[in-house]
């Protein structure tokens, strides 16, 4: 990909300018021009890497990032960086390539509009925390959906997966409920392991509607 020169770039419309951007500050986004014009190689290339991003994900959270301004959404990979995922722009159709014989294909139908995935490397829970808690301050960012052990979550799904306590935080509070009396360590657990239920069990009901 050829790169943009900053004094060529002013001379492009607004939404040209936007792209360029991109160009310049994300390696990994394409508009829909450079894509259709990429050899077949890169294609095939950037369907492999994709591929790799998959299949060493744990969980995969989808967002639109339209709206978002090119230091809001290098801010945003930058907190999913150290919760423990990649941030990616990525282009729909090398995305679906990509995503061939996953287990459930209403992840392919989210994938309309510009889309940016969180590939989660580990606990799933942090990640979708950071992109919530981002949103809060950043209202033109949404979630698509999330993809996990093989199933597709919607919006609300990830949004209620947010507020699951992360692992090292529920072992932090077993752990802490060992030096108090029996009675109060029984509580704890049984408060914890509730909140845990209750959340999953709302999940697979909305999945099983």
């Amino acid at each position: 990909m050829q790169p943009v020169i900053l004094s060529e770039a002013k001379n492009l419309r607004p939404g040209e300018r936007f792209f360029a951007s991109l160009r310049m500050t994300l390696p990994e986004a394409y508009t829909q021009e450079e894509v259709s014009v990429l050899p077949r190689e890169d294609k095939v290339e950037r369907v492999s890497e994709l591929k790799e991003d998959i299949q060493g994900s744990t969980a995969m959270y989808l967002t639109d990032y339209r709206g978002l301004s090119v230091s809001e959404i290098t801010s945003l990979r930058r907190n999913l960086k150290d919760a423990g995922a990649d941030y990616k722009v990525v282009k729909n159709t090398l995305f679906k390539r990509a995503a061939e014989g996953l287990e459930d294909p209403a992840l392919v139908s989210t994938m309309e509009g510009p889309t940016a995935i969180a590939f989660v490397h580990n606990d799933p829970i942090a990640p979708a925390r950071t992109i919530v808690d981002f949103m809060r301050d950043h209202k033109t960012l949404s979630i698509k959906g999330g993809y996990l052990d093989g199933r597709f979550y919607g919006p609300s799904d990830v949004t209620a997966l947010s507020k699951v306590p992360p692992r090292d935080q529920l072992i932090a509070m077993l752990v802490g409920s060992l030096q108090s009396p029996i009675s109060g360590f029984v509580g704890t657990l049984q408060g914890v392991v509730s909140n845990l239920v209750y959340t999953l069990q709302g999940l697979v009901e909305k999945k099983s509607a």
